[in-house]
């Protein structure tokens, strides 16, 4: 097992033909305690991994919130919404079929928001990013992408696969921003910028 980081450059994807994302995060109270921070907890923390995949720098299709087999043919498909972030395991993951993905689409970008309003990073604790060979048809995960804690922002764009000719790359893009909460555009548009 691996920890990718951006320094470590783009990880050549040759003989994976089948790839997953997963985020999780374990809820917290925040700064409350007693019974506020018991009822934080019960309720959970809303992040959500959302994959958009881009005609060179366009977005074009999304895959997470309500959207998810966005390109209809099963190639990049979404586990569906965690509202809370409880239970073990992964709470979202996106899976990509690299064989299916359309030609022209260039690149998918992975991005993790506090999308719908009143959720925050900084109510989660523990976010962390599995990267998965789900080649076969039985998932081995093979890196980890834990981004920073400390940030006030509400978006992570954590990675980005490039179509390179024929083959696929895996980049770890570890870049938090401010999205506009509940605004697909904005959304895109960081997802966009990256």
């Amino acid at each position: 097992m691996i920890t990718l980081t951006k320094e470590d450059g783009p990880a050549d994807l040759d003989g994976v033909t089948h790839l997953s994302i997963g985020v999780s995060w374990d809820p917290t109270a925040g700064a409350s305690g007693g019974v506020i921070g018991k009822l934080r907890r019960k309720t959970g923390t809303d992040l959500d991994l959302i994959a958009i995949a881009m005609h060179d720098g366009d977005p074009v299709r999304l895959a997470g919130l309500d959207s998810l087999d966005p390109i209809g043919n099963g190639s990049l498909l979404h586990s569906g919404d965690n509202q809370t972030g409880h239970g073990d395991g992964d709470d979202e993951t996106v899976t990509v079929e690299f064989a299916k993905i359309p030609p022209h689409i260039t690149s998918i970008v992975f991005v993790a928001a506090a999308y719908k309003k009143g959720s925050s990073f900084q109510k989660a604790r523990n976010v962390s990013f599995k990267v998965y060979d789900a080649t076969g048809g039985s998932s081995q995960q093979v890196a980890d992408i834990w981004p920073s804690m400390l940030t006030t922002d509400n978006g992570c764009a954590v990675a980005k696969a490039v179509r390179v000719g024929t083959t696929w790359k895996l980049e770890v893009i570890n870049t938090t921003g401010k999205i506009k909460q509940g605004d697909e555009l904005a959304l895109m548009r960081f997802a966009a910028s990256k």
